[in-house]
């Protein structure tokens, strides 16, 4: 459990019983009160505002409420100390049979340690990846995999209901340019010399395995025939290879969706059309025209009638046209038909992972959503910034078969061939949460796979190595299967060492990294929580290098050689869990 919750919820009822007591008057809000980690470790374990927000209202000075608070927080059996700091902060230290009971709970969970019940089985959709079916994956769509993916586990063990969920823009003009771009590839497949292919045309490599393969099960059926009886067989076929792909690529990445949504299925069942009629109805639906903008900016200006929805009303910038000039649907008439179609499935909750080059569109899309909802549906929009690979700080080439972009395979095996095969999913997938989705990443192949603290993933990853090496070793002195078979039947109070004790303070910040991620939809942050823990647990190592007193196995002391086989246990519980949180599986071993 998060001790800091526990704590916030504790103080909360000590407070009552001041109101009981006539020290507080009735009808306080306790909402802001919090119990946190101080800045400062040297003040205590926990800091608390509760006298600063509440004296205002209680008509008392702060310090004198937090004099009076401390009071009664020195009285509670786990309050080693409680002190009053500055204006009316309190700072709490808490008493050593705590920690070991934090401890013991750890080791009780497992690996389930830090799981949550904040979401409350709320149902929630993260979108993401959804890239359009006309070309292969990219390494931009491989950091929106990866943070999307770990943003969906995330919130999972915080307690949410996730459905993970690709939506396939599988309609309008790009997918029939990919299917005029597949047909030349489809007569060259046939034998015929075709014109060089230029944009807006498609132009990689990667479609001539297409047009093979059509050439292959249909043979010279479409060749000859007029465009408009060619085009819609050509373009599904297209769209079902391409798609095939990406599914393939999201597979070595290691994810998997729940769901696959299709934009083209979305239209013909009518939900654009409904979900106009909604809008209209709610009086967000006119004809007019939109003013010509001030900026350099002019995507949505065109100096005619349009049709237009009241984004203005939702706080976006302008109006926004929901029909192109031949009176067809534009896209965002269908992006918000699709919001409209995920909350009538029961998502109050969506959270979209975009590309950086969608940063335009947000406003209009959480204004749509809102709109659409009636307000109910709650959108939250992650940017993914791009990402340049190199190599010892020089650009990688881009790949011949893309033609314009590296590919995630391409990436993958190039990442194989630094870090050893089978490798380079793991290393990608923990490398890619190692800075914020909305700031730029250069992914150095080099120092991506470098063994030194320098590589987080390789320094998390070793922390785990050792504490299975120390069960090995631990297991040759054979003292292992005691500890293993019962880590909570172990003494833990024998760990009195200030390092076996700031370790044990670390672990049990676990769950509330885990449930201020979820909450603020930051998965880098427990990568940051993981690089800490591992860079403590590898400085307690080498104390014990040092000085033979502090190392995990004592000759001739079982009792504290099994609290600190616990310890060991614990540290690998707490590393397995942030590891299956990023999808990336903890090694035994590093070579």
């Amino acid at each position: 459990m998060n001790l800091f919750r526990r704590f916030s919820s504790e103080i909360a009822v000590i407070l009552q019983g001041m109101q009981a007591a006539g020290e507080l008057p009735t009808g306080l809000g306790f909402g802001a009160v919090t119990a946190e980690p101080p800045r400062d470790p040297a003040h205590g374990d926990i800091a608390t505002n509760a006298a600063m927000v509440l004296a205002k209202a209680a008509g008392r000075k702060p310090r004198d409420l937090a004099d009076a608070l401390v009071a009664r927080l020195r009285a509670h059996p786990e309050v080693a100390s409680a002190e009053v700091a500055g204006p009316g902060f309190i700072n709490l230290r808490l008493a050593p049979g705590f920690w070991y009971g934090q401890l013991r709970e750890i080791l009780a969970a497992g690996t389930t340690y830090g799981d949550s019940d904040i979401g409350g089985g709320t149902a929630i959709n993260v979108e993401y990846v959804s890239a359009n079916p006309t070309g292969p994956m990219h390494v931009a769509h491989a950091r929106g995999a990866v943070f999307g993916d770990a943003l969906a586990n995330l919130l999972r063990k915080a307690g949410w209901k996730v459905t993970k969920e690709f939506y396939i823009n599988d309609a309008g003009a790009q997918v029939d340019t990919l299917g005029r771009s597949t047909f030349l590839r489809y007569c060259e497949a046939l034998g015929e010399t075709i014109p060089e292919i230029t944009a807006p045309l498609y132009p990689g490599e990667y479609l001539k395995d297409v047009g093979r393969a059509l050439a292959d099960r249909d043979g010279a059926k479409w060749r000859d025939l007029p465009e408009a009886q060619w085009l819609p067989a050509v373009r599904e076929f297209a769209v079902e290879q391409l798609m095939a792909d990406i599914r393939a690529d999201l597979a070595l990445l290691g994810v998997q969706m729940d769901v696959f949504t299709s934009e083209r299925s979305l239209v013909a069942s009518g939900a654009v059309d409904a979900a106009f009629d909604k809008l209209n109805k709610a009086g967000l639906i006119y004809v007019g025209r939109l003013p010509k903008p001030k900026s350099e900016k002019m995507e949505d200006w065109e100096d005619r009638e349009q049709v237009l929805f009241r984004s203005t009303a939702f706080k976006d910038d302008i109006d926004r046209p929901l029909k192109k000039s031949d009176g067809s649907w534009a896209y965002f008439a269908n992006d918000i038909a699709y919001h409209d179609d995920k909350f009538r499935r029961g998502f109050a909750d969506m959270i979209d992972v975009w590309g950086a080059d969608h940063g335009g569109y947000v406003k209009r899309m959480k204004a749509a959503a809102s709109a659409v909802t009636g307000g109910e549906g709650n959108l939250d929009i992650k940017l993914c910034q791009i990402v340049r690979v190199m190599r010892n700080g020089e650009l990688v080439p881009m790949s011949k078969r893309a033609g314009s972009f590296i590919t995630l395979r391409d990436l993958l095996e190039q990442v194989d061939a630094l870090a050893g095969k089978g490798r380079g999913r793991d290393v990608v997938r923990f490398i890619m949460l190692t800075r914020s989705n909305d700031t730029q990443f250069d992914f150095d192949l080099v120092k991506a796979t470098e063994q030194s603290r320098d590589n987080p993933v390789w320094y998390v990853q070793y922390a785990h190595a050792r504490t299975c090496s120390v069960f090995r070793q631990a297991a040759e002195h054979g003292v292992a299967s005691a500890v293993l078979a019962n880590p909570t039947e172990a003494p833990v109070e024998r760990l009195k060492d200030p390092g076996e004790v700031a370790l044990i303070r670390l672990l049990a910040q676990w769950p509330r990294q885990v449930e201020a991620a979820a909450q603020m939809h930051e998965p880098h942050r427990l990568a940051f929580y993981l690089y800490e823990l591992a860079a403590q647990f590898h400085a307690h190592w080498n104390h014990g290098k040092e000085q033979p007193s502090l190392r995990f196995i004592v000759e001739g002391d079982q009792a504290l050689t099994s609290a600190r086989l616990a310890l060991v246990q614990a540290v690998q519980f707490v590393v397995s869990s942030g590891l299956q949180v990023f999808g990336v599986p903890p090694a035994e071993e590093m070579r």
